[in-house]
């Protein structure tokens, strides 16, 4: 597979949600002509205004483009956008590139991949962190299985979207390393809320707080960002509630199949759940707060 220049080529891109939107920009800013499907096309308007082309289907997309990137919601809709009637994987061309950049169970991106593989086609896993501030600045992390030549060639495109690109191995590789990554976000966002509803009963001043913890061994990118959000009783979303629980679904599930328990995760799952039923399923991660105060109120009443 030669190597694309952004004068010449042409890019796929399925899914302008709140990650998927500023990720596509980055690629028509550097010039590539960019040929786009969303499940709501009223989602997609500023990206066509900005002059990418608009199809109707996964599989017109795969018609105009060589390189296609997904990044969507649910393994379900992944499934529907690569294999449904009119799917990226029906009859694609030879040598065309797919990368999945959707959080998605490590078994899905290695059937995508071997797929892929019987039409003489690539496919990559690629999910990314960094939420939706990562996704606008350019400075996504991003973990990558799959053949190591294809990400050698892919690599200059996602250097449009992160900062810290790495391959992680063979296909189903990236997804089990983004498994590791919301498993380490997951302990950290119940430190930062439980840290918060401490600081706030014992009459600390949670700003100045956050001077001293922001900046020493409980430092981290997550208390930085979404701390501050937190004290301000913003809880817009920069990842969802319940595309966070997805998340933690599959790492459960992953980890049953590996015979390891995670007593941990398994709990802070939980108490996004209450989150969810709460209402806040569309809210951002750091609604987990409220789900802990409503927890600690439910529990001074009995």
């Amino acid at each position: 597979m030669s190597e694309l220049s952004s004068e010449q080529s042409s890019i796929g891109w399925i899914g302008t949600g709140i990650m998927g939107e500023p990720m596509c920009r980055h690629l028509i800013l550097a010039g590539y002509h960019l040929f786009i499907f969303n499940r709501t096309k009223e989602k997609a308007e500023g990206l066509l205004r900005e002059g990418a082309m608009w199809c109707d289907s996964p599989d017109e997309v795969a018609r105009q483009a060589r390189i296609v990137f997904t990044i969507v919601g649910y393994p379900d809709d992944l499934r529907e956008i690569y294999f449904g009637r009119k799917g990226l994987l029906v009859a694609p061309s030879a040598n065309s590139v797919f990368v999945d950049m959707t959080t998605t169970k490590p078994s899905l991106a290695r059937e995508i991949y071997e797929k892929a593989l019987g039409f003489s086609c690539a496919a990559l896993d690629a999910p990314v962190s960094g939420g939706d501030v990562g996704a606008v600045k350019g400075e996504l992390s991003i973990m990558v299985g799959g053949d190591e030549e294809v990400f050698d060639l892919v690599k200059p495109l996602l250097g449009l979207f992160g900062n810290n690109i790495v391959y992680q191995g063979k296909a189903g590789c990236g997804q089990h390393a983004k498994m590791c990554n919301q498993i380490t976000v997951a302990g950290l966002m119940i430190g930062i809320c439980e840290n918060l509803i401490y600081c706030n009963r014992a009459g600390l001043d949670p700003h100045t707080m956050l001077r001293s913890v922001g900046s020493g061994a409980a430092s981290s990118w997550l208390l930085k960002n979404l701390g501050p959000k937190i004290m301000d009783g913003d809880y817009s979303p920069g990842f969802f509630v319940e595309h966070f629980i997805k998340d933690m679904e599959i790492a459960l599930d992953e980890s049953k199949r590996m015979g390891i328990d995670l007593p941990g995760l398994t709990l802070v799952k939980s108490l996004y759940e209450r989150a969810r039923a709460l209402g806040h399923g569309r809210l951002g991660t750091q609604a987990l707060l409220l789900a802990l105060e409503d927890f600690c109120e439910h529990e001074k009443r009995n």
